[in-house]
């Protein structure tokens, strides 16, 4: 757990300088410094939820990944193989056979 809370702070303060250096880009003229840093906690909250939006959006796609890899592999392959038949028909067969004898014929003469 201390990994976790040394991590989570770290996150946050960068996320604090961001906001920091947001919220002094956008200062106006006569603002107070306590007027900044409330600007400033602001900006740093609305980074940090989009922040956990996008995590919760990509969790949700990685779900849905992994459900949809899951559904793949658990079907299994069904090899479907048509049997053909294919029942030439004479007529070719038949023609090649005559024009071969008549070029014999016509060879021999």
């Amino acid at each position: 757990m201390a990994n976790y809370s040394k991590r989570h702070n770290e996150v946050s303060d960068k996320t604090q300088e961001e906001a920091m250096k947001i919220a002094k880009a956008t200062q106006k003229p006569g603002q107070t410094k306590e007027q900044t840093k409330l600007i400033s906690q602001g900006i740093k909250k609305g980074i940090e939820q989009y922040k956990k939006q996008q995590n919760a959006k990509a969790r949700e796609l990685d779900k849905q990944l992994k459900k949809t890899a899951r559904s793949k592999n658990s079907e299994p392959e069904v090899d479907v193989r048509e049997v053909v038949n294919v029942k030439q028909h004479w007529l070719p067969w038949a023609l090649l056979v005559v024009s071969w004898c008549g070029f014999i014929v016509m060879a021999l003469y």
